[in-house]
């Protein structure tokens, strides 16, 4: 059975090693990486899965401006390689995406591919800049409340 609680200082260790484990040490040089150097992450939505005590996903979010609006920065998402296909990834995903919503927060986005991550309802963003080399085809959003992202363009900066 599948236990999610928030992410605790207590669980970084373990969290870290998955994201080792599933994208390599060299993760961090990306450019994603850089929005969240001296950030503190969105600690409500930062969930760790585990079974019998052991971590098989975790999930992370970052505060970004996208010009002068606030907006979540989902990232990473992983699952534990004995857990994969198994839909623990969508169900954090749609998870933190839900208890988002319920904290306020009206927009969302992330660095990946459409056609895995629109089934949760993301998409291709328009004028939306993230610090090179990002691929602009994979800089992609989704709206928390309707109409969330009309009119929000401008490079993706931190939070101060």
């Amino acid at each position: 059975m599948i236990s999610l609680t928030e992410e605790t200082s207590d669980d970084w260790w373990e969290v870290e090693a998955l994201y080792d484990l599933c994208f390599a040490p060299g993760r961090e040089a990306l450019s994603s990486y850089r929005l969240r150097e001296g950030v503190a992450p969105v600690a409500e939505l930062c969930l760790v899965a585990r079974e019998e005590g052991i971590v098989a996903g975790a999930i992370r979010f970052w505060p970004v401006l996208v010009g002068e609006s606030r907006v979540l920065l989902l990232g990473p998402v992983a699952v534990h390689p004995t857990h994969q296909g198994e839909g623990l990834g969508g169900f954090l995903i749609l998870e933190s995406l839900d208890r988002a919503r319920d904290l306020g927060w009206q927009r969302a986005m992330l660095v990946g591919d459409e056609p895995y991550y629109g089934r949760f309802g993301f998409h291709r963003l328009e004028g939306v800049e993230m610090p090179p080399p990002t691929n602009p085809a994979r800089v992609l959003g989704v709206a928390l409340a309707e109409g969330a992202w009309d009119g929000i363009t401008g490079r993706v900066t931190r939070c101060a």
